[in-house]
Parts: structure tokens; sequence; C-alpha cells
């Protein structure tokens, strides 16, 4: 899913300074300013000596779940009350969770989303390593257990959820008082891309990986443009002629599908037909495996259509797209984002024509995927007006795409020009897991440099574009969040 915002102090050492100023109002305007600025050090030096845990704490409306030990850091997960509506605030609350990975007030924060739910294990995005500073995560809200009850599913919208972001950057901005990075891949670098739309003076920078940008919903032949050069035509044949096979023996592959949903225990009332999800699970096939797999090793694995076994093919399509994806158990935790697909950030459809004269649906529309008793109604202007803003005054924004990623097909393009530094930069080869290591030559050195630099750290150990903390094999491994099926 900034520019020069400046917090100046918090309210008690505000009280704490003017008391002050009443006490020595007949000394010289030198000792006011030196007795002033005692008084802030004092305050400053008594804040940093609190717990951080108290000092969260402390913040109305936030509330610990658990702390999780990890070495050199403090890491909570927390409970932070937040209005349902942010323009009519006595409509209700609910509780929207949040993580804290803590390593030093005296460090750069970054603000993590996923615009999906919330990985409450230590962990850090690849900016947090970077500047070596602490990592605030956001669960988007709508996702459980951070949802409204009851919801009310007109309050999920892009405006609600970057006010939600703002706010709790207000709560803790007093404690972390240096620059903030904003941050997230695929939905989460859409999330932050809101975010600094809404509250462009929050952040002080924003690292958006992979992040779809929907402007028009109903004209999507950028990707159709994608699916006829990405990777080798041999690789393009080989994966179109297995999925065109898996619709040939549509007849076969549903009764292994019908075992495999009885088996383990899945069932299909929300896409209300057991054929429906069948061929959407086929057909996100292509789109799956470039999102997903790594084209150098898995072209190699893509089976023969004129040998292939009804159970080998089975296996393949399960690996590469899952059949899990459309069943209601699979579609179940998803719903905020097809609910959002659907009113506001669009969907991709592509025609796939080698498969035209089998398939009975085509890509079937968000609608498909939610319970029909939530109603849905697209807003066509949402993502145009992102778009615009964009590109007309977006400042110290880098957006990272990877070249072999069907997402990247409609991308961002940010404000040009010295004055607003920021970038699109895409990563040879890498798929839906690009980031700014995959990047090669200058890409990566100006992409390691600028978010040092947006960061405060200093120019001349900004300039050595390296990333400042070691890698951690734990809290660095790349976990993919397998969508399964068609989701950024």
């Amino acid at each position: 899913m900034r520019k020069t915002l400046r917090w100046v102090l918090s309210l008690t050492v505000l009280i704490g300074t003017v008391g002050l100023a009443e006490t020595t109002a007949t000394a010289s305007p030198d000792a006011d300013r030196g007795a002033t600025s005692a008084a802030e050090d004092a305050a400053a030096k008594e804040a940093a000596a609190k717990d951080i845990k108290d000092r969260l704490l402390a913040i109305k409306g936030m509330s610990l779940i658990e702390e999780k030990p990890y070495d050199g850091y403090r890491f909570f997960v927390l409970n932070y009350t937040q209005p349902v509506d942010h323009r009519h605030p006595s409509k209700g609350t609910f509780q929207q969770r949040i993580t804290v990975l803590h390593k030093d007030t005296a460090r750069p924060t970054v603000f993590s989303t996923s615009g999906y739910g919330l990985n409450t294990n230590p962990g850090r995005a690849e900016p947090t390593r970077i500047i070596d500073g602490n990592q605030v995560a956001m669960e988007y809200r709508f996702f459980t257990p951070s949802r409204p009850a009851p919801a009310d599913w007109s309050e999920l919208d892009i405006w609600q959820a970057a006010s939600d972001q703002h706010r709790i950057f207000k709560a803790l901005k007093p404690i972390y008082g240096k620059k903030w990075l904003s941050t997230g891949a695929s939905k989460g670098g859409m999330t932050a891309t809101y975010f600094e739309r809404f509250y462009p003076q929050d952040m002080d920078g924003v690292v958006a990986y992979v992040a779809p940008n929907d402007v028009n919903n109903s004209e999507d032949s950028a990707y159709d443009r994608f699916f006829e050069t990405v990777g080798t035509k041999e690789c393009r044949s080989k994966i179109e002629s297995a999925q065109r096979e898996a619709l040939v023996r549509r007849a076969p592959l549903k009764k292994l599908y019908a075992k495999y949903a009885a088996d383990n225990g899945r069932t299909f009332k929300i896409i209300r037909s057991f054929d429906k999800a069948f061929e959407a699970v086929v057909l996100d096939v292509n789109w799956g495996f470039w999102q997903y797999q790594d084209s150098a090793t898995a072209c190699g694995r893509v089976p023969d259509a004129k040998t292939v076994t009804d159970q080998e093919l089975f296996d393949w399509i399960d690996e590469v797209g899952g059949w899990n994806g459309y069943t209601d158990q699979g579609l179940e935790y998803y719903t905020p984002y097809y609910y959002q697909a659907g009113t506001q950030l669009g969907s991709p459809d592509i025609t796939q024509p080698w498969l035209a004269d089998l398939s009975r649906y085509g890509y079937q529309p968000p609608r498909n995927f939610v319970p029909h008793e939530i109603p849905m109604k697209f807003q066509k202007n949402a993502m145009k007006d992102v778009d615009r803003w964009v590109r007309n005054n977006s400042h110290r924004m880098l957006f990272v795409y990877g070249g072999n990623d069907p997402w990247g097909a409609e991308q961002f393009r940010p404000a040009r020009g010295a004055k607003h530094d920021s970038y699109v930069m895409t990563a040879p080869g890498a798929n839906h897991g690009a980031n700014v290591a995959a990047l090669v030559g200058d890409d990566k050195a100006k992409a390691t440099e600028r978010i040092l630099a947006w960061a405060g750290v200093p120019a001349a150990q900004a300039a050595a574009a390296k990333p400042l903390a070691p890698y951690d094999a734990k809290l660095d491994r790349k976990d993919r969040d397998r969508r399964n099926s068609l989701r950024p």
C-alpha cells in the first residue's frame, strides 16, 4: 500500500515550558531560551527513560495483545481503537490490530502495510532493514479480527483505510519522532500510495512494491499485451497448451476436484457453482504462473499436454493456481479484497484467446466472489483520482515492479522532475516478489540511496547505498503470501 511536517512538542513539554516561562518572566530573552531548552531536554530524557511498552500503552485507545521477544528489538502486538467512520466518529468504534517492531526511538520508522491481514510474528520489510529502523504494521480494516461488528461494508474504502493509518501515525509520532517512510507490496503498495494521496504531509518517503494501478477498469488491454511477450515463446506455449488441456479434460478433472472438495470439506455457496469455481481456477493458471513462479526453473516443469495424466495435470494446476481459491473457505478471508476490487480498485479482465472456444464464463467479476447479501457498486472515479494525484503531485515516491509480473502491466507513473524526487524501477525477470535487492546496476544503488536519504540518514552514509542493518534470515525472509488465485 512527509514533505517537511514537523511535530514540535508533546503536550507535557508545552505545559512544562509555559510553567517555566511564567516563573522566569523577568529574565533576559537569552536566559528564557536557555531555560526552555533545558526543560525540553529534561522532559525528553524523562520520556526516553520510560519503558517503551509503558509509552505505547499510555496512548489513548491502545491496548496490549502480547509481546514477543526478539534479539535486538521489542515486538508488540496491539489493538488500537478506531472510528468505524472517520467522518462521523459517533457511529462507533472497532479494534484494529497493529504491530510495533521497536529498535530505538532515535531511529527512523517504517510504516508497513500488506493491505490484508496482519502477520503477528516479528519480521522486517526491506526498507526497515535498509534504514535500520523501527517498524509499525497495520491490519487493513475489515480483515478479521479488525472488522467492525456489525459490519457496514460501505465503510470499507481507500479513504477510510488511509485515515486509519493517519490516526496511528499521529498517535505514534510523539514517541517515534524521527523520519517516517511508508511501504507495502502488492495491495500493500497500493495502500501506501493511497495513504500518500490523502495524507501527503505524514510520510517522508514512500516505497511501493509491485503496486497495480487499474485506472480504467473497463480497459485492460495492457494485460493482454503483457501475456503476448512475457518470458519465451516456448514457455508461453507450454502453459497455454496445459491450460487448454485442462478445459478439454473438464469432466475427469472435475471428478478429481469433487474428490478434493469432499476430502477437505470445501463448499461453493459464494460462487454458487462448482463448474464456475473449476473454470476460475483454470483461467487463473497463466496469470498465477507468471505472478509467482520463477520462470527460469518453472518453465521446465510445465507438463506436456499430450502426455500428462489427469492427476499430474490436476496437481500442477494446484501448485500454480490452487484449487482452494474459489471455494467458500478460500474466499472467506479475502472478502474485503474482492469487495474493494468490485467497488473501487478494479480488477483485470484478460481475453486468453487460446481458451475462447472452451471457456463458459470468461474472467469472472469480483461480484461473484463476495457473499450476495453484501451490496456492491463500482466507483469509477476512485482510481482515476489517485492516478491523477500521483502523476501531478507525488514527491519522494519509489515504485518497484517485476519484469515478469502481470500486475506490473498497469503501473503508477509519478510526477517527473528533480523537485519531485520520484521513480519507477523494474527488476528484470522478477515476479510479484520484486524488491530493491532484485534491481540491477544504477537502479539498485539509486533506490537504496534515496530510501536512506528520505529517512534522514547523513548524506555520506546514504551515498554508500548499502542497507544499514545486517541480513537476518528469520526477520528478513520473504514469506510469499500465496493468494492461490488472482489477487494482488
